[in-house]
């Protein structure tokens, strides 16, 4: 790889990676907003909530696809298309002033990070050098890890001033995006007329949909979300089934037979739950629990945020260098303790273990998530790399989803108006108690990946 091409490859890396860090960025810079939406929208928890939950679904939605998209389209104009539908989302919540115009600008946006955010891992994939995935790899991840923990206190500092401010100001740093994709994306591959199977689309997106309705509705109907809940099996197995039958599917379903693999993504999964779910309670407990400002929040939450920015790429490095187990590990380790304090800590009302908790929290994510992906990926052959990482990004995105809508529910079931800022802090710690026993199936899960891993890499030497 000459220095031009090389120069062109990390621009390129970060033109897409601009607009995937805005577009997750805003995932939780909205999440300190909601209390202030509430009031000024007259809307209650479970409805401002699909601000962050219809914007991820959308995302869900898009990202099956996006194997066929890199097939059948160049790149230079897939990154314009995301381009176009994220800045025209982005000018629709400038402006908005009513609450369904601010839901429909957040889907809008929601197209163009699901187009954009399996590109950005694909050109990796794709352009970088062997000895170099892990790094990169690490880069990627640290844009989706960084920004949702950045995203608190983004929002909390331009709440203050004008919310219309936190999408307003993402304009400009699309427009920086957008001018270096121009200069410096370039084609490796041929495209190819692959059709879009339009059934299986369907489907998958019926699963989507009924998965997230079915959990939103447990509170206020489960013979509602019962039937969603049916739903969503449905399009699951109809998904799997048409998968089987046709020659090319959306997404190639043979990548589920590697059993490291599988468990990899499962751990992943859990990983992305627990961090969306964390900077969804962290905010607003800090507001109605600890009685901090909007700003002091985001503040709270930056220490970790940076944390984990920071390790992310180093994670790679050591994957280069000694393999997945030892920053994996490290990862979980640190990811635990800041759960179980989070949890033990949350009826104090006290805003420091709050702090010390998600840094840890994000000490493990900087370890372990993109370490996660890149040994994951390494399990399959190089001809399912694609598909592979369209399975991480969608589930990535639907776990977003979905770990918001059940941890908005746990803290929902547990609040009572009577007594607002106590039962919230016990709902939080409801919450945190649920995600230590998913930490629990995270470690069991991705120890096992590990292990079939490596007796899949000593059978083949």
């Amino acid at each position: 790889m000459n220095r031009n091409v090389s120069i062109k490859l990390y621009l390129s890396i970060i033109a897409t990676g601009l607009m995937v860090f805005c577009g997750v960025l805003i995932e939780t810079a909205m999440n300190v907003t909601f209390p202030k939406l509430m009031t000024q929208f007259n809307v209650d928890t479970a409805t401002v909530q699909w601000l962050t939950t219809g914007y991820l679904l959308v995302v869900s939605i898009i990202i099956p696809i996006s194997g066929v998209l890199k097939r059948r389209f160049t790149t230079m104009k897939l990154f314009i298309t995301a381009s176009i539908f994220f800045i025209v989302g982005l000018l629709i919540c400038s402006l908005a002033n009513r609450f369904d115009i601010l839901l429909i600008g957040r889907i809008i946006q929601g197209v163009g990070t699901g187009i954009a955010l399996p590109l950005m891992f694909n050109i990796i994939l794709e352009q970088a050098p062997l000895d170099k995935i892990g790094l990169l790899m690490g880069i990627g991840t640290l844009v989706t890890a960084i920004a949702p923990a950045l995203g608190p206190s983004y929002g909390g500092f331009l709440i203050g001033i004008n919310w219309h401010l936190i999408f307003g100001i993402l304009l400009v740093i699309m427009v920086i995006a957008l001018i270096m994709g121009l200069a410096s994306i370039r084609q490796v591959s041929k495209p190819e007329r692959v059709p879009l199977d339009f059934g299986s689309w369907l489907m998958i997106s019926i699963f989507f949909a009924g998965a997230i309705l079915a959990f939103n509705n447990i509170e206020s109907s489960l013979s509602t979300a019962g039937i969603f809940g049916l739903i969503a099996l449905v399009g699951l197995i109809g998904f799997i089934i048409r998968s089987k039958r046709i020659t090319r599917p959306i997404v190639n379903l043979d990548v589920f037979k590697n059993k490291s693999f599988n468990l990899h993504v499962v751990s992943f999964v859990m990983f992305q739950i627990m961090n969306v779910g964390a900077a969804f309670v962290l905010p607003n407990y800090l507001q109605i629990v600890a009685h901090t400002s909007s700003l002091t929040a985001g503040l709270l939450l930056l220490p970790g945020a940076a944390l984990g920015a920071i390790l992310a790429p180093i994670s790679g490095t050591i994957y280069d260098r000694l393999g997945a187990g030892k920053p994996i590990m490290i990862g979980l380790f640190f990811q635990t303790i800041g759960i179980i304090l989070l949890m033990v800590e949350a009826l104090s009302a006290n805003p420091i273990p709050p702090l010390i908790g998600y840094i840890l929290m994000m000490l493990g994510t900087g370890f372990g998530m993109s370490t996660i992906i890149t040994n994951g990926l390494a399990q399959v052959p190089s001809s399912q790399n694609v598909d592979g990482n369209a399975v991480f990004n969608t589930l990535q995105q639907f776990a977003g989803a979905l770990g918001t809508a059940i941890v908005a529910l746990v803290v929902a079931l547990a609040q009572v108006s009577t007594d607002y800022a106590h039962t919230t802090a016990l709902g939080a710690q409801h919450a945190f108690l649920l995600l230590l026993i998913l930490q629990v199936v995270n470690i069991s899960c991705i120890m096992l990946g590990l292990r079939f891993g490596k007796t899949t890499a000593n059978e083949a030497d």
